[in-house]
């Protein structure tokens, strides 16, 4: 469990501790009072950019008139027992687009981040999740990919680095000249294996993941029925092996050059897939519901996702920014029943601290304002 967190120049705050007492963490407070940087700051012990999608220079605290922001660090103290593990991240230059990660304070490559803390977190940006843009819905899964198989950001990572490789050598060709196709073959060879290693991991996630959806049907969130509307996932699901469905993604690609060249974006690929979800209740799709209705069903596939990684080394943390948002009461006391039953660490953000009224007693209370973090 974290035991504490401090902030040094990040966001609005020039410097905060917040000692975490075991169990879930209300920050309450007025809208702008840095609420969401606390979970951000705590989305960062983990490969990538966090739960905002910043770059690391936007993170670092302006004053008025400074053009760029400042050297930045985020620090939290681990406990197991009577051990503490110390995590840290940030930048030691001002502007400096590449965050540092420390481990006891020994630098370390981001990826071992995993190997001590696993954040999950839903923002309001996904509580219409199924009825927004189909690039925003892929992001969102390949994270919880991500959080079991850490491999997985590599494949994808991968995978759009020669994408875009090989659009730049549609487009321009080189140096002017058309596109080399055998330049084009090395590409689209890489981004076969990257594509078939990435929708074979999207097709084993899902499997567990509906897997846990099902266990929890007396639950009293809405269980969605999940599917991936991608070739390359569809083919991994039907349990073709990597070599198949790498010569697949090959086969299209090629086909699609001069399309893609015409278009001056991909139109094939493993990037093209979509998370797709039917409200099982109501036998709908998942995007004709109301933001409540896909709160919940989003927040069911996150409770999921967290029992799914309860049997991993690192610790689970849930994040949820504006956690009461689209919830009646009883989803909202149900929410919060879930998490304590799952043995969570839980930070959650919302503006009125009577939204988390069933958790007095059960959870830590911080007043957030100004750029001060008081523990009730």
């Amino acid at each position: 469990m974290i035991r504490s967190l401090t902030l040094t120049d990040f966001r609005s705050y020039a410097s905060a501790t917040l000692p975490v007492s075991a169990g879930s963490v209300v920050l309450h407070g007025p809208n702008g009072a840095g609420k969401t940087n606390l979970l951000e700051a705590l989305s960062l012990f983990t490969p990538g950019k966090g739960l905002r999608g910043a770059t690391a220079p936007e993170m670092g605290r302006r004053e008025p008139g400074e053009a760029t922001g400042r050297a930045w660090a985020v620090a939290a103290v681990m406990a197991d027992g009577e051990d503490e593990t110390k995590l840290g991240t940030g930048v030691q230059n001002a502007g400096a687009a590449r965050r540092i990660v420390r481990i006891d304070g020994e630098t370390a490559q981001p990826g071992r981040l995993l190997d001590h803390l696993r954040p999950v977190w839903a923002t309001p940006e996904q509580d219409r999740l199924f009825s927004d843009a189909r690039a925003d819905r892929l992001r969102f899964f390949d994270r919880l990919v991500f959080a079991a198989d850490p491999g997985h950001a590599a494949s994808v990572s991968a995978y759009e680095k020669s994408l875009r490789e090989r659009l730049r050598l549609l487009v321009d060709g080189a140096e002017g000249q058309p596109a080399d196709p055998l330049w084009l073959d090395a590409l689209e060879v890489r981004l076969g294996a990257a594509g078939a290693a990435a929708a074979m991991a999207r097709a084993s996630a899902l499997e567990t993941l509906q897997a846990a959806i099902d266990a929890r049907a007396d639950r009293p969130f809405p269980q969605a029925d999940l599917g991936l509307s991608g070739e390359a996932e569809t083919l991994a699901g039907d349990a073709a092996d990597a070599e198949a469905i790498a010569g697949r993604i090959r086969e299209g690609l090629k086909a699609s050059r001069a399309r893609d060249a015409a278009a001056g974006r991909s139109l094939y690929g493993p990037h093209r897939s979509d998370l797709t979800a039917l409200h099982r209740e109501k036998n709908r799709p998942a995007a004709e519901g109301s933001s409540g209705e896909q709160k919940a069903l989003v927040l069911n596939l996150i409770l999921a996702q967290l029992s799914r990684l309860s049997d991993q080394p690192a610790s689970p943390i849930l994040l949820l920014d504006e956690a009461p948002a689209h919830l009646d009461t009883a989803r909202r006391a149900a929410l919060f029943d879930e998490i304590e039953a799952l043995g969570l660490q839980a930070f959650m953000t919302g503006t009125e601290a009577e939204l988390f009224a069933p958790l007095r007693g059960r959870a830590q209370f911080v007043r957030v304002e100004g750029g001060m973090l008081d523990s009730e």
